[in-house]
């Protein structure tokens, strides 16, 4: 079990005040489950994963931890007989599943807020809106915040997305979120491609969005995030060598693992190879100057 590996992509940034790694490899998550808040910390002890939990959502939180951690369902083999540099990839990383956190708006807002900006920026605001309008989580860690509850996002004022920086089509994308929160927490229980589907229902929630939810929420196998900023020229990279490709192309390439994509798109992620770099970084449009 890899277990950092695997929930790597819950966290937003290295200050997430939700997700928080500690030197000794211990994973800590605060979030508000449907039985309240609670805090879980993750360690890997030999050959077993030991869990602790705390605060009203412990239970919850501990008989989550099975799908958390990618194991509620067995995987299908992957054939990458044709591609050794994968198989390479996947032969060192035998311990790497998808995780799924069956929490459907603690990973919907901050997906929202890295719409169309850089990391940097949306990670930014999701750790200012957390600990302006989120709550000290229960147990002993003594800097983790459970995101904002739907209410308390819906107060949030104009003003405070501002010095956030986050826009009006963000912060709007959010308010949408919040005020369907319920119906959305309902997808968990969902066929995939409803789920899916219902998330898109709500206004500024697009493919990428919408995909980059479920493949943490859900542990979706099949979803891959077109639209992004890097993924299709890292994925065309990979198997074509070109510095840079298109949607249809990294849909083309993945064609082979209709079904199970994700998985191929984390194992190539895990695998180091980036994209050749070219030219000046892109300068943000800092909102709270304006």
């Amino acid at each position: 079990m890899d277990l950092l590996g695997t929930l790597a992509p819950l966290r937003r940034g290295q200050g997430d005040p939700a997700n928080r790694v500690d030197l000794d490899g211990t994973f800590w998550r605060a979030c508000a489950t449907p039985s309240g808040d609670g805090t879980l910390a993750l360690r890997v002890r030999g050959a077993t994963v030991e869990a602790t939990a705390w605060g009203p959502g412990a239970t919850w939180l501990l008989e989550s931890v099975p799908a958390l951690l990618g194991g509620a369902a067995e995987q299908p083999a992957l054939d990458l007989s044709r591609q050794p540099l994968l198989a390479e990839v996947a032969r060192r990383s035998p311990g790497i599943r998808l995780c799924a956190t069956g929490l459907v708006m603690d990973e919907l807002v901050p997906t929202i807020l890295e719409q169309r900006v850089t990391g940097t920026q949306a990670h930014r605001a999701w750790r200012q809106l957390l600990r302006r309008y989120g709550r000290r989580a229960p147990g002993p860690h003594p800097d983790l915040w459970v995101p904002p509850s739907a209410g308390a996002l819906l107060d949030v004022p104009t003003w405070a997305w501002h010095r956030f920086d986050v826009d009006h089509s963000r912060s709007r994308t959010v308010r949408a979120a919040a005020t369907v929160a319920r119906r959305l927490e309902e997808c968990v229980a969902m066929p995939l491609a409803d789920a899916v589907a219902r998330l898109r229902h709500v206004p500024g929630v697009g493919e990428w969005t919408a995909a980059e939810t479920a493949q943490r929420a859900f542990g979706h196998p099949d979803a891959i995030s077109v639209g992004d900023f890097h993924l299709a020229d890292v994925i065309v990279h990979f198997f074509t060598g070109r510095a840079r490709g298109t949607d249809e192309e990294m849909v083309e390439l993945l064609e082979p693992w209709r079904g199970q994509r994700q998985r191929v798109v984390r194992l190539i992620l895990r695998s180091g190879v980036g994209k050749p770099k070219f030219g000046p970084r892109y300068a943000p449009l800092d909102m709270r100057a304006m």
